[in-house]
């Protein structure tokens, strides 16, 4: 018996099982990806490495953009080597005043994601002043 498919935040109707290859038909590199999808609201979310557990809630266009941002200017903080990438996220949880564990882009809204943005960039350009000045 297979699981029961998250439902979709935007409609209420469970999300349908697919492969990569429906979603990102010109990316082959995902075809073997698992996803799920809501067709009726194209929201989807893409699967941990090798399970069929989600790596955070479906999101529909204007989510999946503001969750790239987020991902874009938050993960130059760890890549950088300004910080190790579990302290980073200890970091973002403190500042968004939630527990460390809940602390994954993947299960932010919108609003939540341009926050990330925007203490992200904060932090970011903080450090370069610190640099510039020291």
């Amino acid at each position: 018996m297979e699981g029961i498919t998250p439902i979709c935040g935007y409609c209420g109707q469970f999300s349908k099982k697919v492969s990569g290859r429906e979603i990102y038909p010109h990316r082959p590199d995902l075809f073997k990806k698992t996803f799920y999808s809501c067709q009726s609201c194209d929201a989807y979310v893409g699967c941990h490495k090798g399970t069929d557990k989600p790596m955070g809630r479906l999101a529909n266009a204007q989510l999946r953009a503001e969750k790239s941002n987020a991902h874009s200017a938050f993960d130059k903080i760890w890549r950088n080597g300004h910080m190790k990438r579990q302290d980073a996220y200890k970091w973002l949880a403190k500042k968004l005043g939630i527990n460390g564990r809940d602390c994954h882009i993947g299960m932010f809204d919108v609003e939540t994601c341009k926050k990330v943005v925007r203490i992200s960039l904060n932090h970011l350009s903080t450090l370069k002043a610190g640099l510039k000045h020291g």
